[in-house]
């Protein structure tokens, strides 16, 4: 399942989803607000991993994998994963599937943290089904406990992770902690520009969405993702997201500390972000972008 904030604004339920433009946070205690606020949306929202619990059991169970091919050719380049990376902590990790992937992939041990306590209750459950050696942190991502500062060799987020983060600078900072020296960090995610054209649309068509400083407050899931898995509409919590550009991302790490190795723009998506698109036009779109740093 896809986070991918597009997916809301331009799903074929827009007519009952609400969004609005709003300024972006400008201090520690509206960030954390807006942090807290989500948590609720997402826990209501994780009712739809739920349901699918014994689903993701089985994949995994089978040796199943969701790394992305960009994550996969990315992280080669660092070598096999089961020969360089024993620990591996995964921002934003949701309900687990793609944490314990990595597992699949050749993580020793994996760790994922996550603001939404129904998240993270799926993901104990999942990886006690496996016996998986894995740790869950229910925390917002900027309190990622200092107990695990130096500690992994991998920090791997993305995949519609960063919209949901409103202090891109305090994000860059916990990667840097948590990485052991010459510890490796990776974020495929999707590219801003999904941002400005409706997904919806057979030509590109503008959203009127800014590509600097846009921020917004919503209520409501796609139909296609969570739809009223997660309640009527009204009774929904208010989700705060936020656009970040490219350059912004790429500084924030470089002003953390970290050292970019790879950085790419891709046509492969990670969802159909562009189902009416003709192939030929939607192929000169870049719908992702990925990053690998090393902390020095």
């Amino acid at each position: 399942m896809s986070n991918d904030p597009a997916q809301a604004r331009n799903a074929p339920s827009e007519s009952d989803l609400a969004f609005r433009q709003i300024d972006p946070a400008e201090d520690p205690a509206q960030v954390k607000a807006r942090h807290e606020a989500n948590r609720a949306g997402w826990n209501q929202g994780a009712v739809a991993y739920t349901r699918e619990i014994q689903q993701t059991i089985d994949f995994l169970r089978q040796g199943g994998s969701n790394l992305h091919p960009v994550e996969r050719r990315n992280l080669a380049h660092v070598g096999p994963l089961d020969e360089w990376c024993r620990t591996a902590i995964h921002l934003q990790c949701a309900s687990g599937r793609d944490t314990l992937s990595l597992w699949n992939e050749g993580v020793q041990a994996v760790i994922g943290v996550d603001i939404s306590d129904v998240h993270i209750a799926n993901a104990q459950r999942i990886s006690a089904a496996l016996d998986a050696p894995a740790r869950w942190v229910r925390c917002d991502v900027l309190d990622t406990p200092h107990e695990l500062d130096g500690t992994a060799d991998l920090v791997y987020t993305g995949r519609g992770a960063l919209c949901w983060l409103h202090d891109l600078d305090g994000w860059a900072a916990v990667i840097h902690r948590l990485l052991r020296p010459g510890g490796v960090f990776h974020v495929l995610d999707g590219h801003p520009i999904e941002w400005l054209f409706d997904s919806d649309a057979a030509d590109l068509r503008p959203t009127g969405i800014p590509y600097f400083g846009y921020a917004e407050v919503n209520r409501g899931w796609p139909a296609t993702y969570i739809g009223d898995e997660a309640g009527p509409i009204e009774a929904q919590a208010h989700k705060y997201e936020r656009g970040w550009t490219m350059a912004e991302v790429v500084q924030s790490l470089i002003d953390a500390g970290l050292r970019i190795e790879l950085f790419g723009e891709h046509p492969e998506d990670y969802w159909e972000s562009f189902p009416n698109l003709p192939a030929e036009l939607a192929a000169t779109l870049p719908k992702t972008f990925s990053i690998l740093a090393r902390r020095e």
